[in-house]
């Protein structure tokens, strides 16, 4: 017979261990991010972004003018810095395995908006974070079976 708080443990344990290993799932093989990022006035912002080989990357910059440099890996897609006004389309793949470097400096009088669809590469740290998660699911499930086998005092 099952105690209640060995049920509980059980089953916030396999609640634990199903979210990461949902978790370790969704971060296998490259990520969709949709970007809408606005820089005001007289700031920067500078993009890092680890791809494979293939990906096709889309943004789209508007605002009255600014400043863009691009640096795609490879013989990629390349662009000195250049200044720009109103609107500029990019559309590029990665020729190979690599990050492409991007710095944007608005250079206008108004706000620019950013927005596209990146395709980056997952990051290995996640790898560690979802089996964490899943490991602290087993320990919850291990500490919930101790109430069956014998109630500690105090309890």
């Amino acid at each position: 017979m099952l105690s209640k708080r060995t049920i509980i443990g059980l089953i916030a344990g396999a609640v634990i261990i199903g979210i990461g290993v949902v978790s370790l799932v969704n971060h296998i093989g490259p990520l969709m991010i949709d970007e809408n990022y606005t820089v005001e006035i007289g700031e920067s912002i500078s993009y890092t972004i680890p791809a494979p080989i293939g990906t096709t990357q889309i943004m789209n910059i508007s605002g009255d003018a600014f400043d863009l440099t691009l640096q795609s890996p490879g013989d990629g897609y390349q662009i000195p810095n250049t200044s720009y006004k109103k609107e500029l389309q990019l559309n590029w793949e990665h020729s190979e395995d690599g990050e492409t470097k991007i710095k944007i400096q608005n250079t206008g009088n108004s706000e620019l908006t950013i927005t596209g669809k990146l395709v980056r590469s997952s990051e290995p740290i996640w790898f560690t974070y979802d089996l964490m998660v899943i490991i602290s699911g087993m320990v919850i499930i291990g500490f919930s079976m101790g109430f069956t086998l014998r109630k500690p005092k105090g309890f």
